[in-house]
């Protein structure tokens, strides 16, 4: 599933560098002196003060909500690193729009091993992304995954972090379950200003070869643990799960298909679904619920097109609200355009990328989202990039707004949760044509066709350029 970042190799994992035959050398006596006795891994550049408050913490909210809106996910390469004048552009230009709720992994994405001995910690390049967060003003979300090798059958040791796919794919194992407990309250406790935390991500790991299924079993218990290590270091700490991939199929496969959960989109892997039931039937607790998914099938179909394909987010979503009794709804990935054989979305051009964007975001709305995070595809040079929200912080003239930014900052701006959604006139000939979401105040307008059209919305008439997204004040 190249989508969700696993095969995308050094542009969004921490790699280890080739060393010369004299550092290695110098590389392996500073190991052996490093050594825990008993063969337990070297311990440089690790310290046993995990939970100890880092920095100065933002003052949170006197009350935490379940819900922190729409923002974005950093990935391996943000603006946390490179020219100071790049990365203090993005800054304010975070600032300048509220922050916006900004996502990381405790592991991977960008974060080094947390905790590569067991009582052994090292949060340097999770600090410098919470610092990140805290600078621009951003609600910081943390997801807990992935997990140190020594949970997961691996060595010990900072200098033995395996961070090929296979091993980043590999969950801990279920005497090591609680080990990942404690270490998510170790985060809670080091940054308290972080009041939001996802439970690990898409199952990865926990997939039963045995049964060809999922081991939901196996994540519930995870999960369990982990909310409950997270609410005895704060009982207001807001806790979600399962971030479940929402796979669907060509509706007219059988094998695996859900019996009833279909549309002219495809039809939901049931596997998925039956994941989703035992969670949610045997989970402690849940403040909100995650999940994550596309609006195309496995074989990567846009059924019937682009557009019309992300009425399966809309759908998604209304069947897990009912599921959970109308829990807040977080779309922690979602993506509308498939990618190449490289895990590349760029063979559109940007207005068609945003616009169908908006048409999506419209859509999980539409489907009671409250919350939901763009999965920023950062480079680490070169300029700009299909997709990405600024250009890339390797020199004094990057960190530059794209149409992209543009589009999710305004989007969580305009649409905050608790907004009160209104029917806004459109004119018959133009509906088919045209997407529309309205609050009170604004109205989003995306034109789905690659030409000029003239539309009437709201009692206004205006023109749109091909895939013109556009906002309008009331």
């Amino acid at each position: 599933m190249g989508r969700h970042e696993w095969n995308s190799g050094a542009r969004r994992w921490r790699l280890t560098a080739l060393l010369g035959v004299g550092v290695a050398a110098l590389a392996l006596i500073v190991t052996l002196i490093n050594t825990l006795p008993g063969g337990g891994g070297s311990t440089a550049g690790t310290t046993r003060d995990g939970d100890k408050v880092h920095g100065t913490p933002a003052t949170p909210p006197d009350t935490t909500e379940p819900y922190v809106g729409w923002g974005f996910t950093h990935t391996q390469y943000s603006a946390d690193e490179g020219s100071t004048t790049a990365t203090d552009r993005v800054e304010n230009l975070l600032a300048e729009d509220g922050g916006l709720p900004q996502d990381q992994a405790v592991m991977g994405w960008g974060a080094d091993n947390p905790e590569p001995v067991k009582g052994r910690y090292d949060f340097g390049a999770l600090d410098r992304r919470v610092d990140f967060m805290r600078r621009s003003g951003g609600t910081p979300v943390i997801t807990l995954c992935c997990s140190p090798d020594w949970m997961k059958g691996g060595r010990a040791g900072a200098n033995h972090t395996d961070w090929s796919q296979a091993a980043l794919e590999t969950a801990p194992t279920p005497d090591h379950y609680q080990d990942y407990a404690n270490l998510a309250a170790t985060v809670a406790r080091r940054y308290p200003d972080v009041r939001h935390f996802i439970v690990w991500n898409e199952f990865k790991g926990f997939w039963n070869n045995d049964k060809a299924r999922w081991d939901y079993e196996g994540y519930t218990r995870l999960y369990n643990l982990v909310y409950k290590a997270l609410k005895a270091v704060d009982k207001d700490i807001m806790v979600g799960g399962p971030y479940l991939v929402m796979d669907s199929f060509d509706p007219r496969q059988t094998e695996n298909a859900s019996p009833t959960l279909k549309g002219p989109w495809g039809v939901m892997d049931q596997r998925v679904v039956d994941a989703f039931d035992y969670w949610n039937t045997h989970k402690a607790g849940a403040d909100f619920v995650v999940v994550d998914g596309s609006s195309y099938t496995n074989d990567d179909d846009l059924l019937p097109n682009e557009f019309a394909a992300t009425e399966k987010l809309t759908y998604v979503s209304e069947w897990v609200r009912r599921q959970t009794h109308d829990l807040p709804l977080w779309w922690a990935e979602y993506y509308v355009e498939p990618a190449d054989g490289g895990d590349e979305r760029d063979g559109w051009t940007e207005p068609h990328r945003v616009a169908v964007q908006a048409t999506g975001m419209i859509a999980m709305v539409r489907g009671g989202a409250d919350s939901g995070f763009y999965w920023n595809p950062e480079e680490e040079k070169g300029g700009g990039c299909a997709g990405c929200l600024w250009t890339t912080t390797d020199g004094a003239d990057g960190g530059r707004q794209l149409p992209m930014y543009d589009l999710v900052s305004r989007f969580g701006k305009a649409f905050p949760p608790g907004t009160r959604y209104e029917t806004v006139s459109v004119a018959e000939d133009d509906a088919p044509n045209v997407r529309v979401l309205a609050g009170d105040r604004t109205v989003l307008v995306v034109n789905t066709l690659g030409r000029t059209i003239s539309a009437q919305v709201d009692g206004k008439r205006f023109d749109l350029l091909g895939y013109e997204v556009k906002w309008l004040t009331r």
